[in-house]
């Protein structure tokens, strides 16, 4: 928090917001809140720091098999709309060193996400134009601790809002699936997985 603190001082900011202290998770009006609005904020953001503690700043993360490409934070799902919110993102090696910004990775983030350049650049609109399918493609081998946030890390990639009730289980998917049957005519939802 404190390296972020200074690299994003360092960049001029005065304001930083870190999603794993800034919001109260004894409260579960608040943590709803959170979860529903994350990905807004995240587009709304200036900047996105991201921090990947298992790529050293010698790796090439255009590289075959780069430490870059196989990055823990490929594999969370949370991380998932951290990618495609914000307009501008800096990548930051476990030296907190840049390694690149999103535009400039493009390639092998398309590489080891499956999201395609166009999507990762804002050429095209991934809400309007990626169906479901593809969507829950991207988060298809993504890992999240608690079953619910499966399903409640998709909000935002599909600009649902809905009520987070951690205990439920499963049911949270089922439950995002409903909304997006509501508002969605793309039947591809129901043609994802394995």
């Amino acid at each position: 928090i404190r390296r972020c603190c200074e690299i994003a001082g360092r960049d001029g900011y005065a304001w930083i917001w870190i999603d794993s202290c800034c919001i109260d998770k004894t409260s579960s009006t608040e943590l709803s809140e959170a979860i529903n609005s994350m990905f807004h904020w995240y587009a709304l953001g200036e900047v996105c720091y991201v921090y990947l503690e298992d790529v050293p700043q010698s790796d090439d993360p255009h590289a075959e098999n780069s430490k870059f490409q196989t990055a823990r934070w490929h594999s969370r799902g949370w991380t998932l709309q951290e990618l495609l919110a914000p307009a501008f993102a800096i990548f930051l090696s476990q030296e907190w060193q840049v390694i690149g910004a999103k535009y400039d990775l493009c390639a092998p983030l398309s590489k080891c996400t499956g999201i395609t350049v166009e999507y990762l650049t804002r050429e095209q609109d991934f809400r309007a134009d990626a169906s479901v399918a593809m969507r829950m493609s991207w988060a298809a081998k993504r890992e999240t601790t608690r079953v619910e946030d499966k399903a409640y890390c998709l909000l935002g990639l599909f600009d649902i809002n809905m009520p987070t009730l951690y205990g439920e289980g499963r049911e949270a998917f089922q439950r995002l699936q409903a909304e997006l049957v509501k508002r969605s005519t793309d039947t591809t939802l129901f043609v994802w997985g394995g």
